[in-house]
């Protein structure tokens, strides 16, 4: 047993609540042992590494059926059930806890899992979970703590991920551990407060005293990537796990495949249609950052850069298979050889790739995508911030 760990005491609830947010929600997945509920609240109202103590408002459960019967009987029954008993002995204030607070993994047509067996229902329980945290963390006077100890391991997994999905600074992460044997006994719940037989596991004969038991709380960092999601997926409901998982993939490792024959252009993994002039210009600026040279914006006429340039363009928006000359006179004109590619066309088309960009994205995800400038005003530069290996123009 850890130095400093210890049963619950009764706590000071006024002075052990200040800096807290007024919203405080424990969320659990549990199986068919519901215990993990009152041995979390009973570790968190001890406060642990140092931590004052934390005692939620309201709880919630996600399982199956069979882990809500469980719950239901073992610590919601009005006269025996451990939740109550929990906050009886240690005068814990009022904590949201009852049959609506337990939520089911269902499939499609509305009906309930009984257990978890199959990489359907794996799937299931992923986007079940993902969505509560989702809806959990919106409250910007919520804070989560959140315990993986329950249920089957992959509940545990989606619930630490999904945390990492959504979970924001005040959120926490958590696993509780109880001291041996108590920890295998299906008649524990909590450390009590005065003495209290319970059977040995494994024994018919042998009995334990539930009060000299010991819990803590093994605290769980993790990576925080709710900044990563694009904000309608932040407020949307029912977001798949999946779902949000490729959305992070694409913020957090960005990748970029131009199809000139398809017209289309991936931004991890988002379709995003440009017109023929604005995807010319995309590919032409494509290429001069694969080559390792930056654009710049040519204020005069008659600039051998910019009839260049111009030109470079002009191949760019011929292979998209249609000939400007034949089928774009204007920007063709805009571009003629004594004119090259003018500071307004640039800012133009820069201006239209990342209105689609951003709307296809969301602001911060679609940055990577974007010219950014760089340099002092007159000399100013525009480059990619993409890497050239995540680049794939065809």
């Amino acid at each position: 047993m850890p130095a400093g760990a210890d049963a619950c005491p009764v706590v000071s609830h006024s002075s052990s609540m200040s800096g807290v947010g007024s919203r405080r929600v424990l969320l659990v997945v549990t199986g068919l042992s519901p215990q993990v509920v009152t041995e979390t609240i009973c570790a968190l109202a001890v406060g642990h590494a140092g931590q004052p103590p934390w005692i939620p408002t309201e709880v919630h459960l996600i399982t199956t059926t069979r882990g809500a019967d469980n719950a239901r009987l073992q610590l919601l029954h009005p006269v025996s059930g451990w939740f109550h008993r929990l906050r009886q002995d240690y005068g814990l204030p009022p904590i949201q806890f009852d049959e609506s607070s337990i939520h089911l993994i269902e499939r499609p047509d509305g009906t309930a899992l009984d257990d978890i067996r199959d990489d359907d229902d794996n799937r299931l329980a992923a986007d079940t979970i993902t969505e509560w945290v989702r809806r959990l963390t919106q409250d910007p006077d919520s804070a989560v703590h959140a315990s993986i100890a329950g249920g089957r391991k992959t509940m545990g997994f989606f619930l630490g991920y999904a945390m990492s999905l959504y979970g924001r600074a005040q959120d926490r992460l958590s696993h509780v551990l109880v001291s041996s044997p108590y920890e295998s006994s299906p008649e524990f719940f909590y450390p009590t407060p005065q003495s209290q037989v319970i059977r040995r596991p494994g024994s018919a004969n042998e009995v334990l005293d539930a009060a000299q038991a010991r819990i803590w709380l093994g605290d769980i960092p993790f990576v925080r990537l709710r900044t990563a999601l694009p904000r309608d997926m932040r407020e949307r409901a029912h977001i798949a796990f999946a779902e949000s998982v490729r959305a992070v993939q694409a913020s957090v490792a960005p990748s970029l495949v131009l199809d000139r024959r398809q017209r289309l252009v991936l931004a991890g993994g988002v379709a995003i249609r440009l017109e023929p002039a604005d995807l010319a210009f995309l590919a032409w600026a494509l290429q001069r950052h694969l080559e390792g040279r930056p654009l710049q914006r040519h204020r005069r006429l008659n600039q051998a850069e910019a009839r260049a340039d111009a030109q470079e363009y002009l191949a760019q928006y011929a292979r998209l298979g249609d000939d400007p000359a034949d089928t774009d006179t204007r920007t063709h004109a805009r571009l003629a050889k004594d004119r090259g590619l003018l500071m307004g066309f640039f800012d133009e088309r820069r201006s239209r790739i990342k209105r689609a960009f951003t709307a296809a994205l969301g602001e911060g995800r679609a940055q990577p995508y974007l010219l950014q400038r760089t340099g002092p005003r007159g000399g100013s530069e525009y480059r990619f911030s993409l890497d050239p290996s995540a680049i794939t123009l065809r």
